[in-house]
């Protein structure tokens, strides 16, 4: 699913895809991202795309990776 990250508390995080949806994400505990680095996605208003299952039982979706789309804000331009 691919989106940007509007809120974030501790390991959990939401999602506003492309359309507009809300989804409610929880880091799985085998997740390919820290919850160190949510905060700074949302700030930026980064566009990403999660990995992630179903959760049954829960509301959240379990994120189990979480990309990048568009290029590192923080890089040096190239000259």
């Amino acid at each position: 699913m691919e989106g940007t990250i509007t809120i974030v508390q501790e390991g959990r995080f939401q999602l506003s895809d492309r359309a507009g949806v809300s989804h409610q994400f929880v880091l799985g505990h085998d997740a390919l991202a820290e919850t160190e680095q949510l905060r700074p996605l949302q700030s930026r208003q980064a566009q990403v795309r999660v990995k992630y299952t179903d959760a049954s039982g829960l509301i959240s979706l379990i994120a189990h990776r979480i990309d990048l789309l568009e290029p590192n804000l923080l890089e040096s331009p190239r000259r």
